[in-house]
């Protein structure tokens, strides 16, 4: 079975952990140096021993492990309950048991995805002084990030969330508004400081090409099933989006 492992090759240390509501928390480690590293979610397979009866709270994580695995595959269908049930080997009323529906086990994965996003987005801001390289830095993060974690770029880009409760779209609409509006803040600050007539119409535009450039990438490396790279000649196009 999968395992959520998350790690970035210079930027944090973390492990999943669970406690009341939240599903997924990120332990960070913070003496390490570039936030735009790449961030991992990659699945580990454990040693087949013996099958132990999971203690409480690491049945919700086991499920959830399992459903982001199986988004990992290019081309997956639609995921449901039954096919979810049979990966796990349980039944579909042992699925219930810990998740009232299948939206609330997909707003888990989105939680691990805000989480992790925008705890990078704070390190980005404390540690970089210059407006221009917040900018870059942050969407170069959120692009490897989901390059390292395909499955979760599926849920990004809404490709995962067919079909499913409307209220899921909505609030990875509510993560890409915030992502907008951290680079719009960035950006006003340095058309400011370059003395631009209006600075805050320039930010505006600026920060939706920037998100549009995001969002571009990440539906392209869905629908390629992931051979298109969201990380293809970053810096080149970093370049000229964000000049």
């Amino acid at each position: 079975m999968p395992r959520l492992h998350l790690s970035a090759a210079g930027i944090f240390n973390a492990r999943v952990l669970v406690f009341g509501p939240i599903i997924f928390s990120i332990t960070l480690s913070l003496l390490m140096q570039d936030p735009a590293s790449e961030s991992v979610l990659s699945p580990v397979t454990p040693d087949p021993k013996s099958r132990k009866r999971p203690k409480p709270g690491e049945r919700r994580v086991q499920i959830l492990q399992t459903l982001a695995g199986m988004l990992e595959q290019p081309g997956a269908e639609r995921i449901t309950t039954a096919a979810l049930a049979a990966k796990l080997e349980v039944s579909e009323a042992a699925l219930y048991r810990h998740f009232a529906s299948k939206a609330q086990m997909f707003e888990g994965l989105i939680e691990f995805i805000e989480q992790s996003v925008f705890t990078l987005v704070n390190q980005i801001a404390e540690r970089e002084i210059e407006p221009l390289t917040r900018s870059r830095k942050l969407v170069a993060m959120v692009l490897q990030f989901a390059e390292k974690n395909p499955g979760m770029a599926r849920v990004m880009v809404g490709d995962a969330l067919v079909f499913e409760n409307d209220r899921l779209q909505e609030r990875m609409n509510q993560f890409f508004d915030k992502l907008e509006a951290d680079l719009r803040q960035n950006l006003r600050e340095l058309a400011s400081a370059a003395g631009a007539a209006t600075p805050t119409v320039d930010a505006q535009v600026r920060a939706s090409l920037a998100l549009a450039f995001i969002v571009g990438r990440l539906q392209r490396f869905a629908r390629t099933g992931f051979k298109r790279l969201p990380s293809e000649h970053l810096d080149a196009s970093l370049a000229v989006i964000l000049a």
